[in-house]
């Protein structure tokens, strides 16, 4: 295993139901998210399998031309695929250096949501030129969607609440799971040129699928030092998002990171974001704040990742500027 300052916790017992291994993972959950933000995690429960075939999946999609993939454009409900440019980090001076395409909770056309205009919400933008794909990505989601709901409840045994709290907000679930691919970045890079430029994530939790490759880092809370996250084989990357943070007023601290594919080989990953349903109320004081302690109001979780996708998505930005022109 790879050596790291970032913890390894074993879900091995919280999957068997075994509430000492739930309080033990707990706690070091506690220690890993009140210091450094990111955790791993092994014997997560996701298939080996699953996890193959859709990284294979990933690799058959990117090796597309541009042209074909862009007939599955992200759309407005940012499902889709994202060509180079597309994203560009707050604060960031070069748009990142990834493709990715991103999926969400599989909603009909005629559902109580979508057909009243909820953001987000919809079906999947799915590429006509690989059929394949839909069944494989969608099994993957399915799979670490429900290795999300265990991780929450190990979240709130460490935050000593009961541990089905998450849960109940958690019925029509904003999960977005996103395939990426990082093109070997040019031996010529400007300094400021990265493949994901430093940033926070805007939800609650991530869980990171990454290969052999490497070039995930993070930024140490104690040191202010870059360091890297190596892949571990059979593990996710875990780390805690900025709506996390805010409901655990703080406590909980979502940590700068960045990916530099300096390997002059090709990186995949597969990144869920795993948050809750667009109408959960995020307010510290559920989580055991004072009233008058807490440092920030109630907000809809989907209003807030809304607002976060608005601001760093490049085709958000062209189309808001087109309505304000056509105004």
């Amino acid at each position: 295993m790879p050596a790291t300052r970032i913890p390894v916790i074993d879900f091995a017992g919280v999957l068997e139901g075994d509430a000492a291994a739930l309080a033990r993972a707990g706690r070091e959950i506690h220690e890993a998210c009140t210091t450094i933000g990111f955790f791993y995690i092994v014997n997560h429960g996701v298939p080996q399998a699953v996890i193959d075939a859709a990284s294979q999946a990933a690799r058959t999609f990117f090796a597309h031309p541009v042209e074909t993939k862009r007939r599955a454009a992200v759309n407005q409900r940012h499902r889709g695929f994202n060509s180079l440019g597309d994203a560009t980090m707050y604060q960031a001076k070069k748009p990142d250096y990834k493709e990715f395409f991103s999926i969400g909770l599989e909603l009909p056309e005629d559902d109580p949501d979508v057909l009243a205009g909820q953001a987000l919400r919809g079906p999947n933008n799915w590429p006509d030129f690989m059929p394949e794909l839909r069944p494989v990505l969608y099994r993957y989601y399915e799979a670490i969607g429900a290795c999300g709901s265990h991780l929450l409840r190990a979240v709130a045994a460490s935050l000593g609440i009961d541990e089905q709290f998450f849960a109940a907000r958690y019925g029509k679930r904003m999960q977005r799971t996103q395939m990426v691919y990082y093109p070997p970045q040019p031996p010529q890079s400007d300094e400021d040129q990265f493949g994901v430029a430093p940033h926070t994530d805007y939800g609650c939790i991530t869980l990171l699928w990454q290969d052999n490759v490497g070039g995930l880092q993070v930024r140490e809370i104690a040191s202010g030092t870059w360091i890297d996250a190596p892949p571990i084989p059979g593990s996710f990357v875990v780390n805690v998002g900025d709506l996390l943070a805010r409901w655990t007023n703080d406590r909980f601290r979502s940590t700068l990171h960045r990916v530099i594919n300096a390997s002059g080989r090709e990186r995949y990953s597969i990144a869920t974001f795993y948050d809750p349903t667009y109408d959960a109320i995020v307010d510290p004081v559920d989580l055991g704040t004072p009233a008058g302690e807490s440092r920030h109001a109630p907000v809809a979780a989907g209003d807030y990742i809304l607002g976060r996708i608005n601001d760093s998505m490049g085709y958000r930005k062209k189309r808001a500027a087109e309505q304000g022109s056509a105004a």
